[in-house]
């Protein structure tokens, strides 16, 4: 089948996206806690106190996302499987986020609203990815 033509466009807005998660990943994870104490004092505390398996989920989740949107625009079948890998780390350290910390009771539910962007996003590029391995225009 041939590309869609808008198929570049959204791939290279996949890729930007996905590189933004691997900028906020390494700011929060090298985060001098001292200094975000001063301004956010809740946001330091819950990320020194995040176990390292929820870091491990962080970087899984903007690195399989970031392989995948590069395979997409390589037109690679593995672009869906990434996603899901991405979809599924996502889902664990948000997870913890909300039901392991009291992040939600201090802050209030306006916290959810840019975590629950980032699901959705994660999930239409898995769907995205899957309805094109379906069209055969990945291989």
């Amino acid at each position: 089948m041939n590309t869609p033509r808008y198929f570049t466009i959204i791939a290279i807005i996949l890729l930007l996206w996905n590189l933004m998660g691997l900028a906020a990943f390494a700011m929060q994870y090298t985060a001098d806690l001292t200094e975000l104490a001063k301004t956010d004092p809740t946001t330091a505390q819950a990320f020194a106190a995040m176990p390292p398996w929820v870091w491990i989920a962080y970087a899984i989740a903007v690195g399989a996302g970031t392989l995948g949107a590069i395979a997409l625009l390589m037109k690679k079948a593995a672009a869906a499987s990434l996603f899901l890998i991405s979809v599924i780390a996502v889902i664990v350290q948000f997870g913890y986020t909300f039901l392991g910390t009291d992040l939600l009771a201090v802050k209030g539910a306006v916290v959810i609203a840019f975590p629950a962007f980032i699901v959705v996003i994660a999930i239409v590029q898995l769907l995205y990815a899957r309805n094109l391995v379906g069209k055969g225009v990945l291989r």
